[in-house]
């Protein structure tokens, strides 16, 4: 009777169970009942499903805690969501540990200190080992635990957005204690000090402290080798130069000014300027040699058997393409940078399947299946800018996705959700294919997240499909590239300095280059193949002599204000290229 119960009141444990599923999502509006009478937890059932993959839980706020066994019932567990819930004050059992998990998210609830005990999970041996991704904001901590270092030691991006800290462990910045950490976030907090052993962050890229009671920003932080986005906007700081520098200069001249000696410097900032001037002269006299003799370089290094990629900087481009981000995303998918590729052969015979083939595999690998980030191409010349990242609710969001008629998203979604379940009943297995693998990742959300063009129509819903207006076809040499993540900015370009999406697409257009095939491959074939990927119009490079480098434009990044939030593929991006790749600036 009691099994029949359980069965009745949480059919979608049953149906896991019984199809294998590696992927929960609980979450609408009879979940608080539910869980109200499981007395605020999760049910124990729940945790006799070891194969599961991806769990979340949602927009419960009668949820208190996940209850006892989810470290022991979930060992194969890669990604838990459980965010806008009510967990708190602590976390009592604590999570760890869960050796195969990579993204924690708890943002949007009560949780107020994580204590050992009630916290993350153990430090020795490490509770969360594999972990990159761990998401806490918009909850009420006052303090991080001393300890988080040692129990996520791999940890790559950390966001501590609106909660109530004042400070950092200093653990946290011990040497070693955190090598991979590329993304601290702690905006809309109360922190009153930065130590300037913050320089042991040797892998930090970007850093957002905007909206504390910040009063001195150490000269240290210039020593962060990788450091490339710094926001201390909204901090009353003692150095008033400093201060006005922080709300409107480039990251790489606060830097300068940090590190020339900051405070009461003219002499520091007339170093800064100096310096500025004479790269910018460098830089000059650099593009006046290769105008002037650069193909025998590029002759040189082609003959070697090298990868080129040109890359564009924004103020060489006439008409540099922009995006601007509407506020609303921050709660839905936050996180995009672009950039524009020029100079693909996508003609002959299979390289466009090879190159839809490659997109598949880069986010089953790289993007996990799109929980960690999604990756989209687009027919440049039916993009028109500038474009718009937002996000509407679904009944007033219309697309044309690929291969579809144009339906509004709510109806969209719903048709997917109906095609995974035929899906399902047909093969008798817990896998879906296509993109339905992916409709997870919306639930929860009120808000969709889109990218609409100039003429307000929707090319981009991240992370299920693009539209028909942009899509990739054989015919297509120029694209513009856009990726997105609920997660983090640095999971954009996670992988290398160089990103590998660029070098992916160079080698596939050398390949095209040197091996010329028969036949090729047909729209319709190459629909099929595309899973969130765009379109085309424009003549491929097929034909010349020699090996041609991609072109690559930068893509900014900005506010609704125009106030920049990134460039990319910025100079750090591209510092460290593999030896087969020559990146030609």
């Amino acid at each position: 009777m009691a099994a029949a119960a359980v069965s009745e009141a949480w059919p979608e444990l049953e149906l896991a169970e019984r199809e294998r599923r590696r992927e929960l999502l609980l979450t609408g509006p009879g979940l608080e009942e539910r869980v109200r009478a499981a007395g605020g937890q999760l049910p124990p059932r729940l945790f006799t499903l070891p194969l599961l993959h991806y769990l979340e839980v949602s927009g419960c706020g009668s949820l208190r805690a996940p209850g006892p066994g989810l470290a022991q019932g979930l060992p194969q567990l890669h990604s838990l969501v459980l965010r806008r819930n009510a967990l708190g004050p602590g976390l009592s059992p604590e999570l760890g540990p869960l050796p195969a998990l990579r993204v924690l998210d708890l943002s949007g609830n009560a949780l107020e200190a994580l204590p050992p005990g009630q916290g993350l999970g153990p430090a020795e041996p490490p509770g969360l080992p594999q972990l990159q991704s761990l998401n806490l904001s918009g909850n009420r901590l006052r303090e991080l635990p001393a300890d988080l270092a040692r129990c996520a030691p791999r940890l790559q991006s950390l966001n501590l957005t609106g909660n109530c800290l004042d400070s950092f462990p200093a653990e946290l910045f011990r040497p070693g204690a955190l090598p991979l950490l590329s993304e601290l976030a702690a905006a809309d907090n109360c922190l009153r000090e930065l130590s300037p052993d913050i320089a042991h962050l040797a892998s930090l890229k970007t850093l957002d402290l905007s909206n504390n009671q910040l009063s001195e920003i150490p000269a240290e932080l210039a020593d962060c080798p990788k450091l490339k986005e710094i926001n201390f906007r909204g901090n009353k700081l003692r150095d008033k130069r400093l201060e006005k520098m922080v709300s409107g200069c480039q990251t790489r001249s606060i830097l300068e000014y940090l590190r020339v000696g900051g405070r009461g410097g003219g002499k520091g900032k007339g170093r800064a300027e100096g310096s500025e001037k004479e790269d910018g002269r460098k830089k000059r006299r650099e593009r006046k040699q290769r105008r002037e003799g650069g193909d025998g370089e590029e002759q040189d290094v082609g003959d070697a058997g090298r990868l080129l990629l040109r890359v564009l900087h924004v103020s060489e481009n006439p008409a540099p393409l922009t995006v601007r981000v509407s506020p609303e995303v921050r709660d839905v998918r936050p996180y995009i940078v672009g950039a524009v590729v020029r100079g693909m052969d996508l003609q002959p015979g299979n390289a466009l399947k090879r190159f839809l083939t490659s997109q598949t595999k880069l986010h089953e690998d790289l993007c996990e299946k799109r929980t960690a980030a999604t990756l989209a191409t687009h027919e440049l010349r039916a993009v028109k800018g500038p474009l718009l990242y937002c996000a509407r609710p679904p009944q007033d969001l219309k697309i044309v996705p690929l291969g579809r008629k144009e339906a509004k998203v709510k109806e969209l979604v719903r048709q997917l959700q109906l095609e995974a379940e035929e899906q399902r009943k047909q093969k008798k297995r817990q896998s879906v294919s296509g993109l339905h693998r992916y409709l997870h990742l919306l639930d929860g959300n009120e808000n969709y997240p889109c990218l609409v063009d100039a003429d307000g129509d929707v090319i981009s819903f991240p992370p299920i499909t693009n539209s028909e207006k942009t899509k990739v076809k054989k015919t297509t040499s120029d694209l513009f590239l856009e990726v997105t993540s609920a997660t983090s900015l640095q999971i954009l370009v996670l992988c290398s300095d160089l990103p590998p999406v660029l070098i992916k697409m160079a080698e596939m257009n050398k390949y095209t280059l040197e091996n010329k095939e028969e036949g090729s491959l047909s729209d319709t074939e190459a629909d099929a193949v595309s899973g969130q990927l765009s379109d085309p119009r424009t003549n491929a490079s097929a034909g010349k002599d020699g090996p041609s480098p991609l072109v690559v434009e930068q893509v900014r990044v900005v506010d609704l204000e125009g106030s920049l939030k990134v460039v990319y593929p910025s100079k750090a991006d591209l510092a460290t290229a593999p030896p087969h790749v020559t990146v030609v600036r």
